[in-house]
């Protein structure tokens, strides 16, 4: 059990991989959806911190169509350096420069 999970949190999670368990899922699998489950809670209630953007958006969006996290993000996995200070349209640019 994670250390930052409460006893409601750890009940919770048994509960949910039993009851994937049974209806045919791997071990790994009914530990995996239990987690995400759980996650999932304690984020919509506010209980652990929520990222802005976890990648760097779908490779087929045109990139003015992406956020600006989304942009930076991309940027960051090329190494462009000045992004912390770019806005969206230099983060364009810049990505297309590279």
């Amino acid at each position: 059990m994670p250390s930052a999970w409460s006893k409601k949190d750890e009940r919770q999670y048994q509960r949910i991989k039993e009851s994937s368990k049974k209806r045919g899922r791997s071990e790994a699998r009914a530990e995996e959806i239990a987690a995400r489950t759980v996650n999932k809670q304690r984020r919509e209630e506010g209980r652990t911190p929520n990222r802005k953007t976890q990648g760097s958006g779908n490779p087929n969006t045109p990139l003015e169509d992406r956020t600006k996290a989304e942009l930076y993000n991309q940027a960051k996995k090329r190494d462009i350096s000045g992004r912390s200070q770019m806005n969206k349209k230099e983060l364009i640019r810049a990505l297309r420069d590279r």
